[in-house]
């Protein structure tokens, strides 16, 4: 009984591939979310230009 199975092989690779897909989704989030941030911190550079542009305008 201690040969090599194919069903304990597929489980194990199964799951393998599930925790790299885990560590996988992590990353992905953590550098969108990187992204996003940036992009909201450019946004709102952009917005204070704007709004001091419009301001001195009007002085």
């Amino acid at each position: 009984m201690g040969g090599f199975h194919i069903g304990d092989a597929l489980f194990q690779l199964f799951f393998l591939a599930f925790i790299v897909l885990i560590i996988f989704l992590i990353v992905s989030l953590f550098r969108a979310n990187s992204s996003r941030t940036n992009q909201l911190n450019r946004i709102e550079k952009k917005i204070d230009e704007i709004s001091h542009r419009m301001k001195n305008d009007n002085d």
